[in-house]
């Protein structure tokens, strides 16, 4: 279950907190999260903040042909999740350019943190491969949700 709320008292952005279980196959062989897997996770969390506000990046490709990738990507990884670890994958939208937004995402277990990351996304037409400005009900919403 998935909900929205501040991510800090002083923050004026939203937090979206996705829960994620760790299962055997996000391990290596010693028990611990591949670190890729935290990437994942992540991912996983801003499709579904897309979604909550009502938007499906499958409908987006299909009709405006755009779609939001990495253009970079600063990760920390500050200690280890394990084998059926109860995480929280925590969204922070930090700022939204014409084009990009970008998140600030953690990942905790209880108030253990794990995980930091910050990631910029670019809005980006399929047909052409460039950069596009996002689109005007997109930026609506995540606007409205910043301000919640």
């Amino acid at each position: 279950m998935q909900t929205t709320e501040q991510f800090a008292p002083a923050a004026q952005h939203v937090r979206f907190a996705l829960p994620v279980r760790v299962y055997y196959e996000d391990t290596d062989a010693a028990g611990v999260v591949y670190y890729a897997n935290y990437l994942r996770y992540c991912e996983r969390a801003r499709t579904e903040c897309l979604r909550e506000i009502g938007f499906e990046q499958q409908t987006l490709l299909a009709r405006q042909r755009i779609a939001f990738v990495v253009r970079s990507v600063q990760a920390d990884y500050l200690s280890p999740g394990l084998l059926d670890d109860a995480l929280r994958v925590l969204s922070h939208l930090e700022s939204l350019g014409g084009a990009s937004l970008v998140f600030r995402q953690k990942i905790v277990r209880g108030d253990d943190l794990l995980f930091e990351g910050r990631f910029v996304i670019a809005c980006v037409n399929l047909d052409k491969k460039r950069p596009v400005p996002l689109p005007t009900e997109v930026r609506t919403k995540l606007e409205e949700l910043a301000q919640a």
